[in-house]
C-alpha cells in the first residue's frame, strides 16, 4: 500500500481530522501533526487576508517530495494539503501530518515535510495589509 494517502492542493477548506485519519496505521507508535493558519500579523504588520496561488506542476512536486521523505525515513503513512484562493485570519493554510513506528522518526519526518513542502513546492502567497498595501511572500 502507497504511504502517501493525501498530497493535495485544494480551493477548499482544510480538515485536520481527514489528515489525522488518513495516516492512521496499526504499525505506527507515533503520529505527529502540524497545521498552519493564517496570523493577523507579519514582521510587525497587522494582516487582514491572504491568498495563495499554485503552479500547476505544485501538487505533483508536494508528492514528489513527500516520496523522497518515505525513501529516507521509515514512514508509515503520510498525508498533506495546501490551501489556494483567499483565507481570512484562522483559517487553515496546510494540515501535513506522518506516522512513523516511533515518535521522534514521526516528528522528524513531519518536521522535514512542512519545511520542504514551504521550500521546494511553488506556491505563493499575497498578504494584504490593514493600511491596503500588499505583499507577495515566495514568489522568486
Amino acid at each position: 500500500m502507497d504511504v502517501i494517502r493525501i498530497a493535495e492542493i485544494r480551493d477548499t477548506p482544510l480538515s485536520v481530522d481527514e489528515v489525522f485519519t488518513a495516516v492512521g496505521d496499526a504499525s505506527a507508535g507515533g503520529t505527529s501533526l502540524f497545521v498552519g493558519t493564517v496570523r493577523d500579523a507579519d514582521g510587525g504588520r497587522s494582516v487582514t487576508s491572504l491568498e495563495y496561488s499554485a503552479h500547476p506542476s505544485a501538487q505533483a512536486e508536494l508528492r514528489r517530495v513527500m516520496e523522497k521523505i518515505a525513501a529516507d525515513l521509515p514512514v508509515r503513512a503520510m498525508a498533506a494539503v495546501h490551501r489556494v484562493g483567499r483565507l481570512d485570519i484562522g483559517d487553515l493554510a496546510v494540515v501535513v501530518a506522518v506516522s512513523c513506528p516511533h515518535r521522534a522518526e514521526a516528528f522528524a519526518a513531519c518536521r522535514r515535510l512542512i519545511d520542504e513542502l514551504k521550500h521546494d513546492v511553488p506556491i505563493w502567497k499575497l498578504q494584504h495589509f490593514v493600511d491596503g498595501d500588499s505583499d507577495w511572500v515566495g514568489a522568486c
